[in-house]
């Protein structure tokens, strides 16, 4: 080895360990600073832990009111630093058209706003279990689930996340509903227009994670139809549950399968029980999955992850007497609730991880390709390494500057050939 590379080497090793303690020393300022502010949150939001149970308590049916209009909003006052944010009781629309009332939360920052109004990101949590307790504005942190939250707030966006129909105010689950999901995306950022304080505008970026990327896909095939004096610029997902097809029949024999499919089959009962009148949607079910449903759809992921593997463990192969995806009526109702379904014409961001075995990266590729051939501008990027719980993480850097260049009327390069 020549000295000069030896010592190229030392340098770039050095310079190497400089960066990994630069590195280092700004990771734990991060997470001071965050730990720091999710103290300052919990101990000024004492009063959100006891927040009124009559807050999330609507009419049934809720007074007259059109998409977005607002029911009830309060302040929320653990906000992260520098911001201000609500939650909000809002109409929207089930499966069928039919009023029904549904929560969610809006932050802003502190910053004056443009005289157009905040560019709206709109975000999609994963999946957190489809039991009206299970809401994530219904947390002790209402924000933890929001990915990019900070760097949505620090460039000034206002940000919208529902908590899908039926979690927080109570009512039939819209779990895995492309249509009701999609719904109570847009009609929450109609919500967030109407609350004095956000200055939230017409110009709107879908986000979602998982499930929520299949209600952020839906929403933006339904946008344009659905709330016309929106203006979409893009919509950005990551692990998309786009192809339930695909997903159902991956999953089904695993836990998360399980898991999945006790929190859907509650809510296709319901959203299609009219069409599907003998029991079968149902009748997919083993005895015991039939036993053991109604608990499981009672969880909550994250929270009671312990109570959920009690039940489903011992379900695994033994849940349902077959494949849902190619058994009717599901194989039916799987395919009308995947997405793509409708051309995207707006920019799309993609991010996998090469790692997620709850989405596969073959699921994911499949959509992308499906939207290619539609000819849609995506962006796609995949994630060695990353699984399905960090895959919106993972791709938060690149789909920022994605939407930096969506919000600043540019076309994003895209990866369709």
């Amino acid at each position: 080895m020549h000295p000069r590379d030896s010592a190229d080497i030392w340098h770039r090793t050095r310079g190497a360990r400089r960066g990994f303690l630069v590195a280092g020393v700004v990771v734990a300022l991060l997470v001071w600073a965050l730990g720091a502010d999710a103290i300052r949150r919990h101990i000024e939001g004492e009063a959100d832990l006891e927040t009124d149970p009559a807050f999330y308590t609507v009419a049934t049916p809720p007074a007259a009111g059109d998409p977005g209009d607002i029911i009830r909003v309060e302040e929320i006052a653990s906000a992260p630093l520098g911001s201000a944010a609500w939650r909000v009781i809002y109409h929207s629309r089930d499966l069928h058209g039919e009023d029904i009332p549904v929560s969610a939360v809006v932050i802003v920052p502190d910053t004056p706003a443009p005289a157009e109004g905040r560019t709206v990101v709109a975000w999609g949590h994963p999946t957190t279990g489809a039991a009206a307790h299970c809401a994530p504005s219904l947390a002790v942190d209402p924000f933890q689930l929001i990915e990019g939250l900070h760097e949505f707030l620090a460039e000034g966006y206002a940000i919208v996340a529902t908590d899908y129909p039926g979690m927080g105010v109570a009512g039939p689950s819209a779990y895995l509903l492309g249509i009701p999901e999609a719904n109570s995306v847009l009609d929450a950022v109609r919500a967030a227009r109407n609350i004095d304080g956000a200055r939230a505008g017409d110009r709107l970026v879908l986000w979602g994670h998982s499930q929520g990327g299949q209600a952020a896909l839906f929403a933006a095939e339904r946008a344009a139809s659905y709330a016309p004096e929106l203006t979409l610029l893009g919509v950005a997902v990551a692990a998309p549950a786009a192809n339930l097809s695909e997903l159902m029949s991956d999953d089904i024999v695993n836990v998360s399968g399980v898991t999945i499919a006790s929190y859907a089959i509650p809510a296709y009962e319901a959203a299609y029980g009219d069409r599907y009148p003998d029991g079968e949607i149902a009748a997919i079910l083993t005895p015991a999955g039939t036993a053991a449903t109604p608990d499981m759809a009672a969880l909550c992921l994250l929270s009671q992850n312990k109570e959920i593997h009690a039940i489903a463990d011992p379900l695994i192969g033994g849940y349902v007497r077959s494949d849902p995806s190619t058994t009717e009526p599901w194989a039916t109702l799987l395919k009308e609730n995947s997405a793509g379904a409708e051309p995207l014409t707006v920019p799309v961001f993609v991010g996998q991880g090469l790692a997620d075995e709850l989405v596969e990266p073959k699921a994911t590729e499949d959509y992308v390709a499906l939207l290619c051939s539609q000819g849609a501008d995506i962006a796609f990027h995949r994630y060695p390494g990353v699984n399905h719980g960090l895959a919106a993480y993972a791709a938060l850097p690149e789909m920022l500057l994605w939407l930096s260049t969506v919000t600043s009327g540019r076309t994003p390069s895209t990866t369709c050939r």
